[in-house]
């Protein structure tokens, strides 16, 4: 074929009809429909998006509802700044920690605001030295909000150079903390104001809706409660008699970035839509409706267990934050839970460099824009936060969903389901309850602690529930745990026993399922190789030093050896017990449990709660022989 002709080539055009008729070819007969799938915010996914789903958006970046950032030319005028919050133990090492970052690619300056920092006059001068006047400031204060905007306001000549943000978000730490208290606002919107005219470059009103996410939200809650926050904080200093653009100029919204990175991304682009539908009510001026965004990576995905697989999942993040049009990000260190090193904070910090200068993306203007699964999702994660944010005011706003224990509720619900699919698997965890490796020994996950007010500081305050910092792989580590706490008593890994039937091409498809669902756990899978007779069957129960069981093969050996060495086993044994890999036909299992089958353990069995109920029983056997 000559050129020619080749440039002249083309497809003959396809409609949306041909493609469903190829996907249900390959389904094997099922609908496309089995392709759909629910998330945790109720969005239905099609498996295809098209021209059909094309979403109404502003035409560049800056324009209109903000969806696609708040700069027409997005990083390439103005950078998202790589804000890793630095950790320290103490004042000398925080202040060469800080100085050396950001001659390796830091560009705001961000740390853990500690009491450390104030226990003398000057010491927040000595660390910072001349760096306000190059870097602007990414800082979380909580409680120690207003020392540190008092140190930095008494910084001679500099005060006025001080830029980025150092806020703070009661509603926030009040959650955490477990109370409200109601006469802290007075205080905090004193700051406000005095750092207003002392600090006036500086952002101090800060909107942290991380407590949500770290509870286990969801993306439309957690933009429903930014909304929310945000519109009392706007309230409140509108009633103290600021400006409404000075008001905006002192905001900035805080989140966490999960791991569902079309979602996450998408929240980034509707939390804009979001505002900017706030502060139009308001009467705001368009160029002060742009709301600012700081982002971490998220805690509440990341494993004590193998963690390095915590890179991924950072670095994913990471990039959905940057599509999404943050403003500032810090990357959670791989090994964070358990207390960072030199490495993974370098790492983290050149994880931003690498998306900054190797993936291009602060040379590309808004890369998501246009997608029309990108704009569908962005959109109707809009619609359903508004509507949530409606739900809130409606029933009285902020403190009193917290009061009332609503949102608490709210959050716990899709906690659960979170938790279930985890415990079920169907959501992988790898390294924890996919993939595990039974000889890695992790750290213990260091203890959260905030610098936050506590209730005896207040002379009103009200109780609450409080909204605890989880993470999805907890429950996994825990049974970990358990199980190296009994390998330390015993001297031995706890173990099943896995009754292999036949030969090996008819078991090991189920062997290697049932190694990987007790390694979860931390337990052993020790294989008894074939068995092809009841009397080798016996052997292999007899040497074993535990006390269950789980018979592997196919389903033509389970008929044919299955029951027989099955029945003899349960009644020579009687106390030990007996799983078997698989889920027969439903006319079958009575069968099977008649015969002495505890649980059939499969692809869709809680995994989760059996090995806590095989551990647990492991524990009390262990004390009762120690005892004895």
């Amino acid at each position: 074929m000559s050129l020619e002709n080749l440039r002249n080539q083309s497809f003959p055009l396809k409609t949306t009809d041909d493609w469903k008729t190829k996907a249900e070819e390959s389904l094997k007969g099922k609908s496309i429909e089995t392709l759909k799938s629910s998330t945790y915010e109720n969005i239905i996914l099609k498996p295809l998006y098209s021209r059909r789903d094309d979403q109404k958006a502003p035409d560049y970046p800056g324009g209109s509802d903000f969806r696609r950032g708040i700069h027409p030319l997005g990083y390439v005028t103005n950078d998202w700044k790589v804000a890793q919050r630095i950790s320290y133990l103490s004042v000398d090492e925080l202040k060469e920690k800080i100085h050396a970052s950001v001659e390796k690619g830091q560009t705001a300056i961000s740390f853990e605001v500690s009491e450390v920092l104030f226990k003398s006059k000057g010491i927040i001068d000595d660390i910072l030295g001349d760096l306000p006047a190059k870097f602007p400031f990414a800082v979380n204060g909580r409680g120690m909000h207003s020392a540190l905007l008092e140190a930095l306001a008494e910084r001679r000549g500099s005060s006025e150079q001080a830029s980025g943000y150092v806020g703070s978000d009661p509603i926030s730490f009040f959650a955490e903390e477990g109370f409200i208290g109601e006469d802290y606002f007075k205080c905090w919107l004193d700051d406000i104001k005095l750092a207003n005219e002392k600090l006036p470059k500086l952002r101090t009103l800060l909107i942290n809706t991380s407590t949500y996410h770290q509870g286990g939200a969801n993306a439309v809650q957690e933009l429903g409660i930014a909304a929310a926050t945000g519109a009392f904080y706007f309230q409140k200093l509108l009633d103290s008699g600021m400006k409404i653009e000075d008001v905006l100029g002192k905001m900035i919204f805080q989140f966490s970035i999960g791991s569902n990175f079309f979602m996450e991304l998408s929240k980034m682009r509707a939390a804009r839509i979001l505002w900017n539908k706030i502060t139009q009510v308001y009467g705001a001026d368009s160029k002060d409706r742009g709301m600012h965004i700081a982002a971490e990576t998220s805690l509440f995905t990341k494993t004590v267990f193998d963690p390095y697989v915590n890179l991924l999942r950072s670095g994913n993040e990471g990039f959905a934050a940057v599509v999404g049009g943050v403003q500032y990000l810090h990357i959670t260190p791989f090994d964070d839970i358990t207390g960072s090193s030199s490495l993974s904070e370098r790492i983290a910090r050149n994880t931003q460099n690498i998306l900054k200068d190797e993936a291009h993306l602060r040379t590309i203007v808004d890369p998501a824009g246009g997608s029309w699964y990108v704009e569908a999702l962005t959109t109707e994660l809009a619609e359903k936060a508004w509507q949530y944010f409606q739900q809130i005011e409606a029933k009285g706003g902020m403190l009193e969903v917290l009061k009332s224990g609503w949102l608490q509720d709210e959050i716990s619900t899709v906690y659960t389901k979170r938790k279930q699919d985890v415990f079920t698997r169907k959501q992988s965890i790898v390294g924890t309850n996919v993939y595990a490796n039974i000889a890695e020994v992790a750290g213990s996950a260091k203890v959260q602690t905030f610098n936050n007010p506590k209730s005896a500081d207040f002379t009103n305050t009200i109780n609450i529930r409080k909204i605890n910092n989880v993470r999805l792989s907890e429950p996994f580590e825990k049974l970990r745990k358990i199980s190296e706490e009994i390998e330390s008593k015993s001297s031995s890994k706890p173990k099943i026993g896995m009754i292999c039937l036949g030969e090996l091409k008819s078991y090991k498809p189920r062997l290697d399922f049932m190694r990987g669902f007790a390694a979860a756990g931390g337990i052993e899978a020790v294989d008894s190789g074939s068995i092809t007779s009841l009397e080798s069957a016996k052997q292999f129960v007899l040497k074993q030093d535990t006390k269950y069981f789980c018979l592997c093969g196919s389903n033509d050996q389970y008929e044919s050896l299955g029951h027989g060495i099955l029945s003899t086993l349960n009644r020579e044994f009687p106390d030990q017990t007996f799983y078997l890999a698989g889920l027969p036909e439903k006319e079958l299992q009575s069968k099977w449990t008649s015969e002495g089958i505890t649980q059939f353990i499969h692809i869709k069995s809680n995994c989760h709660e059996i090995l806590s109920t095989i551990l647990s029983a492991m524990e009390v056997a262990l004390d009762d022989r120690t005892k004895a």
